[in-house]
């Protein structure tokens, strides 16, 4: 959405005609509450917009047959080391020499993505931050391989999307989650120690520090599944590193299938 109202030409891929159906009309809606507060009081400009943007995007169940006419590729599949890998083993074969490619990827090491391709160079990372059109963040994240060229490429393209871009090595969370999942997880230990409850943790983050959502408002709003699944994922790394300790209740609360708001509950309930 983001790139094709930034006069970028787009083609989204995914597996079905279903899903891109679904996705096409998600982002139609999207635009219109954009067009609310950037055209307010010019609703043929914003209905001008909206055309425009929509115009510049295309859809495809076929990535290998539409990635031949690309500059850049950005992958945003399920956070899947094998299954990214595969995707970029046979993306590699039928790019162009030029085409970028990126992952946003937020748990996994740009590193091995850019190992199972040949263009290791032109490889980096895009991490977005959701909503991606209300959030101004772009983590670019620079491997040992990736040249200096694809990176200015990587930074400018950002830019050109309306983004901030912050750089970062190839490092575990790059540099929002590794500040932020560690912290929800302290949160998580102060409240299992039985030092504060969830809501008075809560009230105090958003008070104290300014933050528009308490530890377990964001662990609920991310996922558990998902805040777990990272969590393991460095801990199986660095072992020792006791910011990356799991934790038992919220090892618990998944495995109890409660994974905060899109299963209805978390820590908290939600109707």
């Amino acid at each position: 959405q983001v790139a094709a109202a930034s006069g970028h030409t787009v083609v989204l891929v995914d597996q079905s005609d279903e899903i891109l159906k679904k996705s096409t009309k998600g982002i139609e809606e999207s635009l219109k509450r954009v067009i609310k507060k950037k055209f307010a009081d010019k609703p043929e400009a914003g209905a001008e917009f909206i055309k425009k943007t929509l115009k510049n995007l295309t859809t495809s169940t076929d990535a290998a047959s539409v990635v031949h006419s690309t500059d850049l590729v950005i992958e945003a599949i399920v956070e899947n080391l094998e299954v990214k890998n595969k995707l970029f083993q046979t993306l590699d074969k039928f790019a162009p020499e030029h085409t970028i490619f990126a992952s946003n990827t937020s748990s996994l090491q740009i590193t091995k993505m850019a190992n199972a391709t040949t263009r290791q160079d032109r490889f980096g990372g895009l991490h977005f931050f959701n909503p991606v059109p209300m959030m101004k963040l772009v983590e670019v994240i620079k491997t040992p391989m990736t040249s200096q060229k694809t990176f200015e490429s990587l930074v400018d393209f950002s830019k050109a999307v309306g983004k901030s871009p912050v750089s970062c090595k190839d490092t575990p969370g790059f540099i929002v989650n590794r500040l932020l999942v560690p912290y929800m997880m302290e949160a998580v230990r102060l409240f299992e120690r039985g030092d504060a409850s969830k809501e008075d943790i809560d009230v105090a983050m958003k008070l104290g520090a300014g933050y528009p959502m308490g530890p377990f408002e964001l662990l609920d709003y991310v996922g558990l599944d998902t805040s777990k699944y990272i969590i393991d994922g460095w801990h199986a790394l660095e072992p020792n590193n006791p910011l990356f300790a799991p934790s038992p209740l919220l090892n618990k609360l998944v495995e109890e299938k409660k994974l905060g708001k899109k299963t209805g509950e978390g820590f908290y309930k939600y109707k």
